[in-house]
């Protein structure tokens, strides 16, 4: 079925597709300057580090509803083994096998491609089973540290959670940007928090993957016209699902990463970080999150961190 017009209307208001030109990688990370960084420190006051991740364990958030995504399968390799003779100090190793898009993660601008096209414009065909995204992969990011800003929705919107078919709106956005106290400005790294990420931690994992709250079809643009470096967070799928039009399927995903060339990223955990802005009246922070350099990576682990 092709997308429909009203999707590739919103398309090309939010395209990027040679702003920063033909064989740009990085998409609206071009947007976090040195000037940028530079006022992100300026953030720190408390020191108070605050860890977005989830843990990395076997029954982590996957549900086997995505082919191959698998949690992370740690096994020990060797256990106190003597390398160099009896007597000499012994090392213990192991090895993971798991999706890289598994736990708290960054989908890289690859990770999705719609009408047979990548980022900039870039065939889709460029992501091939032997080698992953040879365009726009997960390595050719720089590192990501930006100022971090919390649009906690949930706590705008006077709820704990948001309801599972709660699309995330712009006006969403606004409030919690009112209730942030701050304006989101170019280069941002923006957390969208809806308090799914409860649902996880109680143990319910598929009730955290379905029915989900999550972004609208509308904050593309919203997004766009802030000139946001990335967003990501506290849910499995990112954007509402199932989807709020129906047939629609990832919409956002691909308005995002292939049309706006920005950053993604899911299952970030936003607890902590709720309470502490909500304790210090502030919801901006130096924010770390940066991806590991799978070469040809669709996506990527991260383990972020705010300092406020």
């Amino acid at each position: 079925m092709a997308l429909p017009d009203a999707f590739h209307d919103i398309a090309k208001r939010v395209s990027n597709w040679g702003r920063w030109g033909a064989d740009d990688e990085i998409g609206t990370l071009n947007l976090i300057t040195d000037e940028v960084v530079r006022e992100a420190a300026a953030c720190v006051r408390s020191g108070r580090r605050i860890p977005l991740a989830l843990p990395l364990k076997e029954d982590g958030v996957q549900t086997g509803m995505i082919p191959g995504r698998v949690n992370p399968l740690h096994v020990m390799v060797q256990i106190n083994q003597e390398l160099f003779g009896p007597g000499t100090v012994a090392c213990s190793d192991d090895a993971v096998t798991m999706g890289l898009q598994a736990g708290t993660h960054w989908d890289a601008l690859t990770h999705v491609s719609h009408s047979g096209r990548v980022y900039n414009g870039r065939p889709a065909s460029t992501v091939t089973a032997h080698g992953g995204a040879a365009f726009a992969g997960i390595d050719k990011a720089p590192p990501v540290v930006s100022r971090g800003v919390l649009l906690d929705v949930a706590r705008a919107r006077g709820v704990e959670r948001l309801p599972g078919g709660h699309a995330v709106t712009p006006e969403d956005l606004e409030a919690a940007e009112e209730l942030a106290g701050t304006r989101v400005r170019s280069g941002d790294v923006v957390l969208v928090r809806t308090g799914q990420v409860r649902v996880y931690l109680t143990g319910d994992k598929q009730g955290y993957a379905y029915p989900s709250p999550g972004l609208s079809v509308r904050t593309p643009e919203w997004f766009h016209a802030r000139d946001v470096a990335a967003v990501a967070n506290d849910t499995l799928t990112f954007e509402i699902f199932p989807p709020e039009l129906d047939d629609l399927w990832l919409p956002v995903h691909a308005l995002d990463l292939v049309e706006m060339g920005m950053l993604q990223g899911q299952n970030w955990n936003l607890e902590e970080l709720s309470t502490a802005c909500g304790e210090e009246s502030r919801y901006a922070f130096l924010l770390s999150a940066m991806p590991e350099p799978f070469v040809g990576g669709t996506g990527t682990p991260v383990a972020p961190v705010a300092v406020l």
